[in-house]
């Protein structure tokens, strides 16, 4: 048999990659809490997440062809929610979209050649910069797609609520807020925070990844864990309150390179029905960044 499929050396698009990061995501096992090829939740499957990455194509793909980052996030994440039916990876969207953008300015030279990795925090962190008041209204019609669990807006930005929907458009351009202006107002949400801080964490999670070995699904399995112990989950956070994340960080370290104790709190957490979502998002984008930059499958 000929031809490319898939393993080392692989050329793919950004698109490509933010949708392989995706897929990986589910693909990595055992993440405590999420979703992953051997568990599936009570209101969520594998196969939702499979589809959700699908349905994003066309949303990515618009991002790496130079689309605006409000408009690429919105038609990613009404993509998802046709074939998911629900919200799969709207935190993992929200941080590869500006990443695809970025990636796909990238030399065109560069890429699918060993010189790949050119993609860099300052290349994120000027999309973000670039963002419009009309990319803030995009992304606040995104939420008329999917629920999305958030918690209470900061005080005086009632207006802004994101669970308003299109509704707070009208607010958001009253104020003349570009994207990145209402995300750096987000206080506390782990998304957020990559937004304003040029995706540190991201970065440095795509490093751990390519600095470990083995098979991709299980680095990434094991930056889950990491993450996970270095910071409280946002999501855990607003669904079940600060000491319920600050115990599963807990948790977390304590069970850090133990398989065996890995396994018992993701039993816990799934029992408990206690999602490290928003760990989920940052290391599916760590993925894409390691792919980007040339990891092996």
């Amino acid at each position: 048999m000929t031809g490319d499929c898939g393993g080392r050396g692989a050329k793919r698009s950004p698109a490509g990659n933010a949708q392989l990061a995706l897929l990986l995501d589910v693909a990595a096992a055992p993440k405590p809490g999420n979703v992953d090829r051997d568990h599936d939740l009570a209101d969520l499957r594998i196969e939702h997440f499979l589809a959700g990455a699908v349905g994003a194509g066309a949303g990515l793909r618009r991002a790496a062809a130079g689309a605006p980052v409000g408009v690429a996030f919105e038609r990613a994440v009404a993509g998802m929610g046709s074939q998911a039916g629900d919200n799969t990876q709207f935190g993992a969207l929200l941080l590869l979209v500006p990443l695809v953008r970025a990636a796909a300015e990238a030399p065109e030279a560069f890429r699918g050649t060993d010189a790949r990795g050119t993609l860099q925090r300052t290349d994120a962190a000027a999309v973000v910069e670039e963002t419009t008041v009309a990319d803030a209204a995009d992304f606040y019609r995104a939420f008329e797609h999917v629920d999305v669990a958030v918690a209470d807006p900061p005080e005086g930005m009632d207006a802004l609520d994101v669970r308003r929907g299109a509704d707070a458009i009208p607010a958001v351009r009253e104020r003349g807020l570009t994207l990145s202006e209402i995300l750096a107002r987000s206080e506390g949400d782990g998304n957020a925070t990559e937004w304003t801080t040029g995706f540190e964490r991201t970065f440095e999670t795509a490093a751990a990844i390519q600095a470990d070995d083995g098979p991709l699904p299980d680095r990434i399995a094991r930056a889950f864990v990491d993450r996970l112990a270095n910071e409280s989950d946002t999501l855990v956070r607003t669904r079940h309150g600060p000491e319920v994340a600050a115990d599963v960080r807990r948790r977390a370290t304590e069970a850090r390179g133990d398989p065996e104790a890995v396994a018992n709190l993701d039993t816990d957490l799934r029992e408990a029905g206690i999602n490290p979502g928003t760990t989920a998002d940052l290391v599916t984008a760590a993925t894409f960044v390691a792919l980007e930059r040339g990891v092996d499958l």
